[in-house]
């Protein structure tokens, strides 16, 4: 029996739908220091923000020429998850093309910093949060995706768990595309940067079990052959992930679908920090 469906024909039909999910949709404006900009955020808190709990966070970041609001716009049942699940997610601005790197040869571009420490930092300070990577995960689509893989592989200080959803985890076979030469240089005249900043060679900064994963990619998306790549290379290290594909393309209806996966995935990874932190 599918009761999420009766749920929903409950809330068409009653008009209680607003009362059900109440979460709160905040469009915040944080500083970027390193940047000496001001960049926008989405932040998402559940009804049930009161009291002095403390709640733990998902970073979720959109894809290539997004913004903040794609995702509350277009996968808006993100809302529903944050009450169901008691978590806040942060949408951060990351970009046109970012790609959540700190550039090595453009200055002006430091979204890894700003994501990783500056908007973290301001987020743990506006709002109640589980201040520690048992509490804070990143998950993201796309150039999200890989952004996602890419800033927890190299924060698992900050964050405990990473998702990908049709992640670009490996930007070698795709030279002139997205704007990633902009951010790295050209492939054929500065390799070593393409070299490190790829998620698919960074695996040595992980040991088995530091980091709780899931990648999920479309059988049909044009990332689908990096993300098998990512899979088959995570399994010759012993690094245990768990790993999603079905029929599916680079859009958003299979985002909308995929991302209650990932939510779903971290609240269980926060359960698991709760019941460890109660003993």
């Amino acid at each position: 029996m599918n009761y999420r469906k009766i749920f929903t024909l409950l809330i068409l039909f009653t008009g209680i739908g607003d009362l059900v999910f109440a979460a709160k949709v905040d469009t915040v404006e944080t500083v970027s220091v390193v940047m000496n900009k001001k960049i926008k955020a989405v932040v998402i808190i559940p009804d049930s923000y009161v009291g002095g709990k403390e709640f733990p966070v998902v970073y979720l970041l959109h894809g290539y020429s997004g913004n903040q609001s794609d995702w509350i716009k277009k996968a808006p049942a993100i809302r529903e998850y944050v009450d169901l699940y008691k978590m806040i997610i942060v949408c951060p601005d990351g970009g046109y093309s970012s790609w959540y790197f700190d550039s090595p040869v453009d200055t002006k571009w430091k979204y890894e910093t700003y994501v990783a420490d500056e908007l973290v930092k301001w987020v743990d300070k506006n709002y109640k949060t589980v201040k520690s990577p048992a509490g804070r995960s990143i998950t993201g689509l796309s150039m999200g995706g890989h952004g996602a893989l890419y800033l927890a592989l190299r924060h698992q200080d900050v964050f405990g768990a990473a998702g990908s959803m049709s992640g670009g985890v490996d930007i070698r076979p795709f030279p002139k595309n997205w704007e990633i030469a902009s951010r790295l240089g050209k492939y054929a005249e500065q390799p070593e940067n393409w070299e490190k900043h790829t998620v698919v060679n960074m695996l040595h900064l992980l040991t088995p079990g530091a980091l709780t994963l899931l990648i999920d990619c479309g059988t049909e998306d044009f990332f689908f052959q990096v993300n098998e790549s990512l899979h088959k290379k995570l399994l010759e290290r012993n690094i245990p992930h768990d790993y999603i594909t079905r029929p599916g393309a680079h859009n958003w209806d299979y985002w909308a679908n995929a991302v209650q996966y990932q939510l779903l995935f971290m609240h269980n990874f926060f359960q698991k920090g709760t019941k460890i932190n109660k003993g």
